[in-house]
């Protein structure tokens, strides 16, 4: 270095000859001496004399005057003094780095420049990052053997390092985790909470990236061909730029890493976290045995910018809302989940006016209701929405896209395109003896449950199956399964995975499955249910009969197919949770008559294209693919957002045309939930008049809509007493049985109702009698409000309707008098409409049940007396409904129940309302929100079916005690 420093004083001279060079040799005995002043005071005198001696010697004075030329170079250009100290400093580096190892003192120093954090430090990174593999492998070693006090996690970070070791992220140790809901992998960031400062941590993970070996390849981004030509094997399915990204986190640039993947993926801090790396980007990682943790650097990236500064992801500069501007047509999304957020942001972001249409009363699909916070923390996905606000974006919450509004509705509202990202939809089940029990319930269930509803926690609604200390087994080997049991295990749960292959063939990810058996969940491989065992007094699951199983031959997927040895084996089940993957939602299909769907009901796309089968309609995710994941969902949002950004057909004017009137839809779904009118019917029994124009504008008879009455309340099932189309808005009678109705019928006029959605289910299966046959409504209580659309409508075909309305009293009667509903009908419909009212205790009409007026009738039918019984129609109390099924069932006369089961999301995606039905000797399920709420009486199974509406009746009694209901 000495060398150099005198090369560089004698270029800042002009140039040295050889006969001005001064001694070395004198110029170090006057620094010695200097020395010898400041540091011996008793030879003051010897060193002054030496001094004095030197002072005038030709060397002396030539090195003084280069360095005056040297401070007059520093004062006119600082830049090159500072260049000159960078290229000294890193020549000695260098030269250290050409010894054997490096040294303690060394190692100290240059890490304590690299903490610094500073232009220096940054240079260092980026000759650390630019020397031969040899030279790091140098200076791993140096860190593991002379830092490792300091930092334990570079003990023995050398062995076998870059492909075969690492530094990994910080995990929370499982006796700290199993019992909360806090973040189990905290990423790198984690070490924060063990006190190493933020730098330290940013070196952890430079520490990471320096072992990539920056392939030329790029296999993490692109993958890697397969011989049949098909989709890639691996790489990143949002086209990261996983390389660059490296690299630039390799020099230290960590900011611009950080913009480089925002530009291609809005949600990196969710995807990072969820996205099977294993078998993407990592899957195909060069070091096979110790991938680098691409997935951990990608959220890393946003959430470090987070600690540095709170709205750093929210940063866009310059920037014309799409709304505003007007200058492109507006695009409708379906769904939150991942494929429709990326596909949102990326459209808005490229100026077009987008809206999205959310099922759920929160935003994140399944990212929300199906990934725990453990793994996935609501406000991550919160941030993704607020990215996709910022950007113009506007979102519409509990809008079912099919019920709702269908295609065609959106595209008249004035949105020029759609894009369908609702996911897969129903759980599968087994439909095995006993799987009707309580007890038993979907994966999706449970965890919307906790997830989304919060049911967990005291102070919501919601009711959880009991969880604490009991036996609980959850069926399957998916990702699913084990959120389901590590939830489970979260809630107190002794928690068994049952999988019918072996561990090695389990479709998990890895992590997920390591953390599990961690969490102390047990796995028992190679059994399968066979049948649920239950107690016939409570009807709840108590046991679990297990078919032993073995391996066979590879089955279509390339895992060894699992075969039934004959075997069995009987376990305890307190709580059975069904995670066996997910059948497509028909509700979308239904509706669109147009829309090309597989044999499996996944919606089909064209070749090359994400577009359907319906012009300017596109999909994505799970609605297409089946079940997948939540990286491939978000790849496919990206893919269509580039194809819906074309060329638009339209003129200036009628891009704004176009944009104002989506505007104006969109400000409708949003509309509050308003209570315009509140009218008390009887005691406990009210009847709200509820602004919800989009609801009304679809609103059939039969249907029913899905009511969250607060923040905190319980998702319930209430069928649509009428609706106004040109007020727009609709009516529900509510009787106040449970805490989440006695709660609401407390609400009042302008108080706003949470969230309504709908109008959800099957509209009721209309036809013309012709020869005379009267249709029959047996009404039990607040039954009469669903049957009164329905009524009217086969009153308005010229259909004979007779209604036999019961009610427990004459003071829980309603709407009876002249003026009100049912007496307006009549005087409508004199010669189409009889009306018979019972009581139970005989105070006004007929004493008895309405089984009592109806035997009389099917009597009279059978004896060819009076008008012929086309159908019957029943909606009440459940056991009333089963009583007019099994007496009408020797007559042959066809009988409809209406059932608002016990739901929760009331779209088929949590299998919530099975109703177990016999078809052809066998028990099936029926679901009632989407096969029903109207099914044949006929073939449901009462017996298994009327338990369920008591399998919440502990949890229902704690609710109202907490609000004092008593």
């Amino acid at each position: 270095m000495s060398q150099q420093l005198d090369e560089t004083a004698r270029t800042s001279t002009g140039g040295a000859r050889a006969d001005c060079a001064y001694h070395r040799e004198d110029v170090e005995r006057y620094y010695r001496a200097n020395l010898e002043i400041e540091n011996n005071r008793q030879h003051i005198e010897s060193a002054r004399e030496q001094i004095a001696e030197l002072e005038h010697t030709g060397s002396v004075e030539l090195f003084k005057k280069q360095v005056g030329l040297l401070q007059k170079r520093l004062a006119n250009d600082p830049q090159f003094f500072q260049q000159m100290f960078i290229t000294e400093g890193t020549s000695a580096i260098a030269w250290e780095f050409q010894q054997d190892e490096l040294g303690e003192a060394f190692t100290h120093a240059l890490w304590g420049l690299l903490l610094k954090n500073d232009d220096m430090s940054t240079l260092l990174l980026r000759f650390l990052w630019g020397i031969p593999l040899k030279f790091k492998r140098k200076f791993i070693r140096a860190i593991d053997r002379h830092l490792s006090t300091r930092y334990p996690m570079f003990k023995g970070l050398s062995d076998g390092w870059p492909g075969k070791n690492n530094i990994p992220p910080y995990i929370r140790p499982p006796h700290e985790r199993a019992d909360d809901f806090d973040l189990v992998n905290q990423g790198y960031l984690g070490y924060m909470g063990l006190g190493y400062s933020f730098r330290e941590v940013e070196l952890l993970v430079w520490l990471e990236v320096l072992r990539d070996k920056q392939c030329d390849d790029r296999p993490c981004e692109l993958g890697l061909p397969k011989m049949d030509g098909g989709e890639n094997e691996g790489g990143c399915p949002v086209k990261i730029h996983i390389p660059e990204m490296i690299h630039l986190m390799g020099e230290g640039r960590f900011r611009q890493a950080f913009e480089l993947i925002r530009e291609a993926n809005p949600l990196p801090n969710v995807t990072g976290r969820v996205c099977p790396q294993e078998i993407q980007c990592q899957g195909v990682c060069t070091h096979n045995e110790r991938p680098i943790e691409i997935g951990q650097l990608e959220w890393y990236l946003p959430q470090s910018e987070k600690v540095l500064n709170a709205n750093a992801n929210f940063e866009i500069g310059d920037f014309a809302n799409p709304w505003s501007k007007a200058d492109k047509p507006p695009i409708a999304v379906v769904g939150s989940g991942p494929a429709g957020l990326i596909n949102a942001y990326l459209l808005s972001k490229e100026g077009y006016p987008v809206t999205v249409f959310e099922a759920f009363h929160e935003l994140g699909g399944v990212l929300r209701y199906g990934i725990p916070e453990f793994r996935l923390p609501n406000d991550l996905i919160d941030d993704v929405v607020q990215k996709v606000r910022q950007m113009g974006g506007k979102f519409v919450t509990n809008f079912i896209v099919g019920k709702t509004a269908t295609l065609e509705a959106l595209k008249r509202a004035g949105f020029w395109k759609v894009f369908i990202g609702t996911g897969a939809g129903l759980p599968r089940f087994m439909n095995i003896p006993g799987e009707h029990m309580n007890g038993i319930l979907s994966a999706n269930e449970f965890l919307t449950r906790v997830n989304l509803m919060n049911a967990h926690k005291a102070d919501y609604e919601t009711p959880l199956p009991e969880t604490r200390g009991k036996q609980i087994i959850v069926i399957g080997g998916g990702n699913t399964a084990m959120d389901a049991a590590r939830t489970a295990r979260r809630l107190g749960g002794k928690v068994t995975i049952v999988y019918r292959r072996t561990r090695e063939e389990m479709p998990a990810r890895v992590e997920e499955l390591h953390h599990a058996l961690e969490e102390d969940i047990a796995l028992h491989v190679l059994r399968s249910p066979r049948e649920f065992l239950g107690s016939d007094k409570t009807h709840f699951v108590t046991h679990a009969v297990l078919e032993v199983m073995e391996l066979g031959e590879p089955d279509a997927s390339g895992r060894r197919r699992p075969l039934a040895t004959g075997q069995t084996e009987e376990i305890r089940a307190d709580l059975v949770i069904m995670a066996l993957g997910n059948a497509s939602n028909p509700i979308v299909k239904d509706a669109e008559p147009g829309l090309k769907t597989s044999k499996w009901g996944t919606i089909e796309i064209r070749s090359g294209s994400q577009e359907t089968s319906i012009a300017d309609v596109y999909t994505g995710g799970d609605a297409n693919r089946g079940g997948s994941t939540a990286i491939k969902a978000a790849g496919d949002g990206q893919a269509a957002a580039r194809e819906i950004a074309g060329a638009t057909p339209y003129s200036a004017g009628e891009i704004k045309s176009l944009v104002a009137s989506a505007e104006r839809y969109t400000g409708e779904g949003q509309a509050a939930k308003k209570i315009l009118e509140k009218l008390e019917l009887a005691e406990g029994i009210v009847e709200f008049v509820v602004y919800a124009p989009l609801i009304a504008k679809s609103a059939r008879a039969g249907q029913f809509v899905r009511v969250l009455g607060w923040d905190k309340g319980e998702l319930i099932p209430l069928t649509l007493a009428d609706w106004d189309v040109h007020r727009g808005t609709i009516d529900l009678v509510i009787q106040s049985l449970g805490s989440s109705s006695m709660m609401i019928n407390r609400m009042e006029v302008d108080d706003i109702i949470h969230g309504i959605a709908g109008p959800l289910g099957l509209p009721s299966q209309l036809h013309r009698y012709e020869n005379g046959e009267t249709v029959v409504f047996t009404a039990g209580g607040v039954g009469l409000p669903p049957v009164y659309p329905i009524m009217r409508e086969h009153l308005r075909m010229g259909n004979h309707v007779t209604l036999i309305s019961g009610f427990r009293t004459r003071d829980l009667m309603f709407w009876a008098g002249p003026d009100e509903r049912i007496g307006l009908l009549q005087a409508e419909y004199p010669e189409l409409l009889d009306v018979i009212y019972t009581t139970n205790d005989g105070s006004f009409g007929i004493n008895g049940f309405v089984t009592g007026p109806l035997e009389v009738m099917l009597e009279n039918m059978k004896a060819g007396r009076g008008r012929p019984v086309g159908e019957v129609v029943t909606i009440g109390p459940p056991m009333m409904m089963r009583a007019v099924s099994d007496l009408t069932k020797p007559y042959g006369v066809k009988t409809v129940a209406s059932l608002n089961s016990i739901m929760v999301d009331a779209t088929g995606m949590c299998g919530a309302c099975m109703v177990p039905v016999t078809l052809d000797g066998k028990m099936v399920r029926k679901h009632a929100c989407i096969d029903g709420p109207e099914l044949d009486a006929h073939i449901i199974d009462w017996d298994k079916f009327l338990p369920r509406f008591l399998q919440f009746r502990k949890q229902e009694d704690e609710n109202k005690s907490r609000h004092g209901f008593g």
